[in-house]
């Protein structure tokens, strides 16, 4: 790994942080927050574009990226936003503990959606803006973005564009990255206006509307309201979120597909019919669940069973029920869809539709393969065959999944009151997905995990954010031998 190059291309993500941290001190200062607010975000700008300025003039020269470096420039990359994006909660004094503001921001970073803030409607509106924003630029990510806007970095950006995309198959929709890079921006800015315009309509004001839109898109959950989206008490505002919440959970390819009138290429994709099945099913499912032990009205039911389900599946984490509350049968069907995820390429969290999709398919092969043992079972996703080794690395992945959710598991409950508390705070930082179960609820928050547990929580967000092997990659000591 060769340090110029990487901290050349933290310095620019400083240098974008800094410049958004200023945009936020203009709106603090044009919505009549306090000059406290105002003061922080500009402090908070200066200080990162300072660092960022001082970091980019420091490491110029020529930008070519190896393998190695696109992983180190991602994680550091990640870090570097986080440690920049806690300055506005420590300088306001909203977050006074710098471990809490670094998790509040590795939080909205990762559009994970967890969150150690109670009172949302005392906040600063300059500051919640500010946090979703952090969702805005994790959705896509943020070094997808410096892909996009930075044309020296060549062919070194799919480096970063690998590392960075979640998925197990990273497609271009182009031949230059730069210009994938520039089309999924475009698809996803447009996508999150359009939202906005439609909850405008609905009642929420702008900045609310741009706050859950960048949520929503971004798979997040960060609200503008203690209550979440359940705040506004709304039908439409649900009905519109829900929609952009399955958009979101879509692979981002495909909505380019669709906006160049190809209308049929997402039905045609195996994993999007799967992932349509899937949430129709378990939606239709919860409802059914909770259909007269918490609603006796069937509308209303399907009307919690959806928005919930969809929320927790495509890991956004917006709350319109105390689910906690819910039948244990409908509790473990949510904790079951936090596990799956969106499709590849999405702004979703967790394991993603595709490698359930071969998992499963790989099952039954192995069954089909104990009845005839000579026989030759390909496995197939649509009309394309999947390779050995994506099988292998997928099964692989699923392991270490689950393996570094029961270790994690076991390590928060040095943190934690309860076994169940444990488990959801980490399934909902590892799978991105913000509310957990008991203590992490939906109606609770992360403030009561001390300060270790929240530091090992924002490890874990990293972790499923960055699909796993780009930070444990960085935790092998081949990684650093020349």
């Amino acid at each position: 790994m060769r340090l110029r190059p990487v901290f050349h291309l933290i310095a620019f993500v400083w240098l974008v942080m800094g410049v958004s941290m200023a945009g936020c001190a203009a709106l603090a200062l044009r919505l009549g927050d306090a000059p406290e607010v105002v003061g922080a975000f500009g402090r908070a700008a200066a200080a990162t574009l300072f660092a960022g300025g001082a970091l980019a003039l420091a490491t110029r020269g020529r930008v070519d990226l190896s393998r190695r470096d696109g992983f180190a420039i991602v994680v550091f990359g990640w870090l570097a936003a986080a440690v920049s994006g806690a300055l506005p909660y420590l300088f306001s004094g909203a977050i006074p503990h710098p471990v809490s503001a670094v998790f509040e921001t590795m939080s909205g970073f990762t559009t994970t959606g967890a969150s150690v803030l109670g009172n949302l409607e005392a906040l600063p509106r300059s500051l919640l803006f500010w946090r979703a924003l952090t969702h805005f630029f994790g959705g896509m990510g943020v070094l997808v973005l410096c892909v996009a806007i930075l044309p020296f970095l060549g062919t070194g950006g799919m480096q970063i564009y690998r590392a960075e995309i979640p998925g197990p198959s990273k497609d271009r929709l182009t031949p230059r990255i730069a210009n994938t890079a520039k089309l999924l921006w475009v698809v996803y800015a447009g996508l999150c206006g359009l939202q906005a315009v439609l909850l405008r309509f609905g009642g929420m004001d702008w900045i609310d509307a741009f706050c859950h839109a960048f949520a929503t898109m971004a798979t997040g959950g960060f609200s503008t309201r203690t209550a979440s989206v359940g705040g506004f008490n709304s039908a439409y505002i649900e009905v519109v979120t829900i929609v952009f919440m399955v958009l979101a959970g879509t692979n981002f390819a495909l909505h380019y597909q669709a906006l160049r009138g190809r209308l049929r290429a997402p039905f045609r994709d195996p994993e999007f019919r799967f992932y349509l099945g899937l949430w129709a099913g378990a939606c239709l499912l919860l409802s059914l669940l909770v259909w007269r032990s918490r609603y006796p009205s069937p509308l209303e039911a399907l009307r919690a069973g959806f928005f919930q389900g969809t929320s927790i599946l495509t890991t956004t984490g917006f709350v319109t029920a105390d689910f906690d509350r819910w039948p244990q049968a409908a509790r473990l069907l949510l904790v079951l869809l936090m596990f799956v995820g969106g499709c590849a390429g999405s702004t979703g969290g967790s394991m993603k539709n595709v490698r359930l999709m071969i998992l499963l398919k790989l099952t039954v092969r192995e069954v089909r393969r104990f009845l005839h043992p000579q026989a030759v079972f390909a496995i197939r996703l649509g009309r394309r065959p999947i390779e050995h080794t994506t099988a292998a690395n997928i099964a692989a992945f699923f392991i270490a999944f689950v393996g570094i959710f029961a270790l994690g598991t076991l390590a928060m409950t040095l943190f934690t009151p309860d076994l169940e508390t444990a488990a959801g705070a980490t399934i909902a930082t590892l799978g991105n997905i913000g509310p957990g179960l008991a203590g992490v609820g939906a109606t609770q928050t992360y403030a009561e995990i001390p300060a270790a547990g929240q530091a090992l929580l924002t490890f874990f967000m990293l972790l499923g954010r960055l699909e796993l092997y780009t930070v444990l990659v960085l935790l092998t000591p081949a990684f650093w031998r020349r």
